[in-house]
């Protein structure tokens, strides 16, 4: 039995990852280039102008908003399969999507799939593109499955809710290079212009040497759908979903990612180790799960570079949703699009730029068709696999490692996909969840 991978011997194991598609797949790790495309230059499937059929699986807001986003993209293309877990999501963005698509949208009955086993059905219609965009505990086995089947992918963050799960899509990806399939990642940041200057000005010098990072998702908090009489605990668990770790992964892996990432990508790197602390002081109700409230992580970088994390969900708090850079010249605040240089000059981004959401979808399909290498899926596996450190290290209230958060075998995910399996979280006699506590749960 091979040791698990470190640091030190990931860039030449890397080359060797086999094309099995195992869950705990163990030759990938943390790469010097999270931004490096696969290096294949195969045929997109639709050359030029030829239609490329859509399947979206995950109805929601971003479902909706991600299948609006593809259907826009140039060139011919057709929705023709939708896949949810209930038929009242489906139905309400099949309508939305075919009153502001008229022409492209295709989707009879029979193309219309609704339980667990629906993103199969519909990855299985013909289609040439999936958009999966299920809450993110489905992710691994829905990317698993159209990389199989060969399609294009795109899918929403993060990719995974703990360390098998990120394993499984590193091996997923490994294979769509090979395949030269496309893969996008909804990081939409690496698709806008600001952020883009930003990191050029980075990459040229303009700041010097990084000596720390911040970020911060601090907001009042998302929705809470709360428990009906008819339903079981899965079907509760489904519909609230944000509050179970099995399909969310906590928020600081939910929303947080996006800054954690912003702060991989001026690093050029992810980060070796973390620390931190959080827990459950104001989000504590039957309907809360079993998620923290608040989060502060410390994450070291392998040449000592800090990060400093904070995420919040919390009514009534300073709010702020951004990232900094902190230089030896200057200071990037990404949410400004601005430097302050030591000198006491400043320079803003002042252009107009075209939505980052609509923009990555673009570069996706235009690589499609002219089979231009594009595969955002491993720095979307390794920035999700960020968040599942920093998530650790809080429930622990340990240092965690790279590579242990890597090589974990907690997996989170049930033992059945079905509505009457249980989840791998259960309620006690009075309604209320195990919650994590630091210094008492193995979180790795």
């Amino acid at each position: 039995m091979k040791p698990p991978p470190t640091r030190r011997t990931f860039l030449t194991q890397s080359s060797a990852i086999t094309s099995s598609l195992l869950l705990g797949n163990s030759l990938v790790g943390r790469s010097t280039n999270p931004h490096a495309l696969a290096s294949g230059n195969g045929q997109g499937r639709a050359a030029g102008n030829e239609e490329l059929r859509v399947a979206l699986i995950g109805c929601g807001g971003r479902g909706a908003g991600a299948a609006h986003q593809a259907l826009s993209t140039k060139g011919n293309v057709r929705l023709v399969a939708m896949a949810d877990a209930f038929s009242d999501r489906l139905e309400g963005t099949l309508n939305w999507l075919a009153e502001n698509h008229v022409e492209q949208v295709d989707v009879p009955e029979e193309r219309r799939f609704v339980g667990f086993d629906a993103y199969q059905k519909a990855i299985d219609c013909g289609v040439d593109v999936v958009v999966l965009a299920t809450p993110p505990g489905f992710r691994p086995i829905h990317f698993e499955y159209a990389i199989q089947q060969d399609k294009h992918v795109f899918m929403e963050k993060p990719v995974a809710v703990d360390g098998p799960g990120v394993r499984r899509v590193l091996a997923a990806a490994a294979i769509a290079k090979t395949k030269a399939l496309k893969v996008g990642v909804g990081l939409q940041r690496h698709h806008q212009a600001p952020y883009l200057e930003l990191i050029r000005r980075i990459r040229a010098g303009e700041i010097g040497k990084i000596n720390l990072l911040r970020c911060y998702w601090n907001s009042a908090g998302v929705w809470v759908r709360e428990r009906q009489p008819d339903w079981n605990e899965m079907t509760y668990q489904m519909r609230n979903w944000y509050y179970f770790n099995w399909l969310c992964g906590d928020h600081i892996t939910e929303q947080h990612i996006h800054n954690l990432d912003v702060c991989n990508w001026v690093m050029n790197d992810f980060p070796a180790k973390a620390h931190g602390q959080g827990g459950r002081q104001v989000r504590t109700g039957l309907d809360h799960g079993e998620i923290f409230d608040h989060h502060m992580i410390e994450f070291t970088y392998p040449d000592g570079t800090k990060m400093f994390s904070q995420c919040r969900h919390i009514p009534d708090t300073r709010s702020e949703v951004n990232e900094h850079a902190h230089g030896s010249l200057g200071t990037v605040n990404f949410g400004r699009s601005s430097i302050e240089f030591s000198n006491g000059e400043r320079w803003r981004f002042v252009d107009e730029y075209k939505d980052p959401y609509q923009v990555e979808h673009d570069e996706l399909f235009a690589a499609i068709r002219s089979g231009a290498a594009f595969n955002e899926a491993d720095y979307g596996a390794k920035s999700t696999l960020t968040s599942i450190l920093g998530r650790m290290a809080s429930y622990s209230g340990k240092e965690v490692s790279w590579e242990q958060a890597l090589n974990s075998e907690l997996d989170l995910s049930p033992t059945a996909y079905a509505w009457d399996a249980e989840p791998s979280s259960l309620p006690d006699e009075n309604g209320r969840y195990l919650v994590p506590v630091p210094g008492v749960t193995v979180a790795f």
